[in-house]
């Protein structure tokens, strides 16, 4: 009796009488990282793993994480970002425009032939959404806003030179004003998540796709297509993507104030250009998985390509009618979106 009262009363120190120890516990946490790209991915290897490592490192081991590809932890893309809200995982990296039409005002970056470099596109994506839809991911405590590099046309058995190649072909869009794009210069758009991409060439249920060259070699684009369009370099790209990287808004405001400064030091503009940067620098890899297969890597004409940014032409007319619609001046956030694109393209 005597050995298990001083055995209670051991337990009830630490647990009352060592503010230390039990803050000590508080101030560590660890994060759950969940996303739909695959372990072997360079987004997942270049990018994601070394921004966990950067945050552990500067927190001194404080800031953990449990990092989740694949959709490892279950559900769909599309439910990532509700994920993150709903704080069923701690933070999350996903495309907005997974779930059309609910982030409308970014979709400004998705427009065709709006960027050629992602770097400063993603600069631009951050200012955008900071000063012209602050309120566009209030659910969540955002970490990074950024693009991928040049989107371009990969296909099965036919190589895509003019717009009428397209015509009737069935090819994948990650967005919806992609796929808008996609039906305007004449394809048969097909909406659908990455992952799907394999099995959807595999099965024949898609005969092309667009995504740009860093992505192809973890989703055996380069086995599956032996044709590859790409767009003149010196010019804006067909389109991009817009990425989040979103965080559950009361775990972030849980963190110790100096935690918290770890997360915002690897937040911000800063970041979303690293992001950007890093993830357009994988596009030669990519490439090079293509040509050493021996496949035809193609070159559009300017004058094709001129043809191509006429047909899709009206998508931006039309997103502008949309967001007027919605109350937002689709006028100023189309010319707001694309002054920050030449600024920082500048810069």
């Amino acid at each position: 009796m005597i050995q298990r009262r001083t055995l209670l009363k051991t337990s009830a120190a630490v647990a009352l009488g060592a503010p230390g120890l039990s803050g000590l516990a508080q101030q560590s946490v660890t994060l759950k990282f969940h996303t739909f790209m695959a372990p072997l991915s360079n987004v997942w290897l270049s990018m994601h793993k070394p921004w966990m490592e950067k945050v552990e490192k500067e927190s001194g081991g404080r800031i953990k994480f449990e990092a989740y590809p694949a959709m490892q932890l279950g559900g769909s893309p599309a439910q990532l970002y509700d994920q993150a809200k709903d704080g069923v995982v701690d933070i999350v990296w996903t495309l907005p425009g997974n779930t059309a039409g609910r982030f409308p005002r970014i979709e400004a970056f998705e427009l065709p032939f709006m960027m050629n470099n992602a770097e400063a596109t993603s600069k631009a994506y951050w200012e955008y959404t900071q000063t012209m839809a602050p309120d566009e991911f209030k659910d969540t405590h955002v970490i990074a806003l950024h693009v991928h590099g040049p989107g371009m046309f990969h296909s099965k058995d036919k190589l895509i030179k003019t717009p009428a190649d397209l015509k009737g072909m069935k090819v994948r869009g990650p967005t919806r004003q992609v796929t808008k794009m996609l039906a305007s210069v004449g394809a048969t758009p097909v909406g659908m998540p990455l992952p799907a991409i394999t099995d959807a060439l595999s099965k024949g249920t898609i005969e092309a796709c667009v995504i740009p060259w860093e992505v192809v070699p973890s989703i055996k684009v380069n086995e599956l297509c032996k044709f590859h369009s790409e767009f003149p370099a010196n010019e804006p790209a067909l389109y991009t993507t817009t990425f989040v990287m979103a965080m559950n808004k009361p775990k972030y405001e849980s963190l110790a104030p100096d935690l918290k400064k770890v997360i915002d030091n690897n937040s911000g503009m800063a970041t979303s250009a690293w992001l950007g940067k890093v993830q357009q620098s994988n596009d030669p890899n990519g490439r090079k998985s293509a040509s050493d297969r021996g496949n035809t890597i193609y070159q559009i004409t300017p004058a094709d390509a001129a043809e191509f940014r006429k047909l899709s032409s009206r998508i931006d007319e039309e997103w502008v009618a949309d967001m007027n619609k919605r109350n937002f001046d689709g006028k100023k956030l189309l010319e707001t979106a694309k002054a920050l694109i030449a600024k920082h393209g500048k810069a």
